[in-house]
């Protein structure tokens, strides 16, 4: 007789929560019935217009005979050559200080690995993204919570302290925060830089921010700083990121990451749409305007809209948060609600196109009268 399969598996593992993803267009479509060309999605800070004619063109001519022969039906390049010296040319930095990954949540997972055993402390400041305390609980480390302040900045007196308390081996801190969209200071990571550990800028919506601080890794070899393709770019759906670092900790890393995690069209398409980066960013200043003009609108309907520098608002309703996530999925609009403490009276909407903002708006504002 077979042993239960529980008996084989850690033990902790049956406590442990998963990480909730988006759920697909076409189930949600299907679910609410109503078209998937209907659906506004607006709930997972993607870019709206998508990858540049560039990119789109790289990526199709994978479809090519000689495409397809030759890169398809290949292996990646493990080491992600083209990719980490076309990132290195636009950042000014080295190749050799820069790792790629299937997506920044891959990255986020190897520093894990490299840093945690059983036990081990990761210190963060909450609310924030989600994927910090799932990674260090699948790693049997503890998870150490400290507020951030009214305004969602950094208690920088009470981290320093609580990472010393608990010997931390890493902290991870959003820049800018998610969902909460605030930019990280200067003064503070420079505070945490000071400490030995390891020290990471999550700075997925820098290229919205214009806010980095990979300047700071000659100095502090402690620091890493990661990116993504997936909101700037237009390209979620590939799954694509890096990290940036001093050479010796890429090197470590390097070690311990498993080859191939970046696909072909990932690898060709995030390569172009680096080089074409100038192309995209009119297209990523337009967001951001479009991201305060929007402010500015909920802001008349009497909601609480709490400063960005991201593609997202985090706004306080005048309805409770989940009646306004119901009654804009009702009329197929998709943003996000958070249960959980300090979120539950707010919704996170990704900025759009301005006609899916009037959209949004006119929704609003009749929910908000009825």
């Amino acid at each position: 007789m077979n042993p239960p399969l529980s008996s084989l598996l850690r033990s902790d593992i049956a406590g442990f929560a998963p990480y909730t993803p988006i759920v697909p267009l076409d189930v949600l479509a299907q679910r609410l019935g109503i078209a998937q060309s209907q659906l506004i999605k607006l709930d997972a800070n993607e870019n709206p217009y998508g990858p540049t004619a560039a990119t789109r063109a790289a990526l199709a001519a994978l479809s090519s005979p000689e495409g397809a022969r030759n890169q398809v039906a290949l292996y990646p390049d493990p080491d992600t050559t083209n990719l980490r010296h076309a990132i290195g040319a636009h950042l000014n930095v080295s190749a050799e200080r820069i790792i790629c990954g299937n997506g920044s949540d891959e990255l986020i997972d190897v520093l894990m690995r490299a840093t945690i055993t059983p036990g081990d402390a990761v210190v963060d400041a909450t609310p924030t993204f989600g994927m910090y305390a799932y990674s260090t609980h699948l790693y049997q480390g503890q998870y150490i919570e400290v507020p951030r302040d009214a305004a969602f900045g950094l208690d920088i007196d009470r981290m320093v302290t609580t990472i010393q308390q608990h010997n931390a081996k890493i902290v991870i801190l959003a820049a800018p925060n998610n969902p909460t969209g605030n930019p990280l200071t200067r003064t503070d990571l420079l505070a945490l830089l000071a400490l030995p550990l390891v020290v990471v800028s999550d700075e997925a919506y820098a290229e919205f921010s214009g806010i980095s601080f990979i300047d700071l890794i000659d100095d502090h070899p402690n620091l890493v700083v990661l990116r993504t393709f997936s909101k700037w770019a237009g390209l979620a759906g590939l799954r694509v990121g890096y990290g940036v670092m001093h050479e010796s900790l890429a090197n470590e890393l390097r070690k311990i990451k498993a080859p191939y995690t970046v696909n072909v069209a990932a690898d060709v398409a995030a390569t172009a749409a680096v080089r074409d980066f100038a192309t995209m960013q009119p297209v990523l200043d337009q967001i951001c305007a479009d991201r305060d003009a929007f402010a500015t609108a909920l802001q008349a309907l009497g909601c609480h809209v709490y400063p960005s520098v991201a593609n997202f608002l985090l706004a306080r309703t005048p309805l409770p948060a989940p009646a306004v996530r119901d009654g804009l999925m009702h009329e197929g609009i998709l943003i996000r609600y958070f249960p959980k403490p300090r979120l539950s009276d707010c919704v996170r909407i990704s900025i759009g196109t301005p006609a899916q903002h009037e959209r949004v708006l006119g929704v609003l504002e009749s929910l908000f009268r009825a």
